[in-house]
């Protein structure tokens, strides 16, 4: 319900089954089948794919197509819980730019 106040830990375990039930459609099957990491560009087995918020649930984002991408196992897991910009300047500092 829209407006309706909940606990963090409720919201973010909402969000999550919101999450687990868009990994089950088409729209996502789609994302995933050209196998290309959205931060990296790296090209793996679609199935290796996992989903990430670009802005993540401890940090306010949503479990909505707009927030959610296909990310390599290893850059989701140093992504965290990086906002994009930080994430961004996390790759420039990797490149030495």
């Amino acid at each position: 319900m829209k407006g309706e106040w909940l606990p963090q830990e409720e919201w973010i375990r909402r969000e999550r089954e919101k999450a687990r039930q868009l990994r089950k459609t088409r729209w996502w099957r789609r994302k995933c089948a050209a196998g290309v990491c959205y931060y990296c560009g790296r090209k793996v087995p679609p199935h290796e794919l996992t989903m990430d918020h670009r802005i993540p649930l401890s940090q306010g984002g949503r479990s909505e197509k707009s927030n959610l991408v296909p990310a390599c196992k290893e850059c989701n897991s140093r992504k965290k819980y990086l906002l994009p910009w930080e994430w961004e300047e996390y790759l420039a500092r990797l490149r030495g730019k």
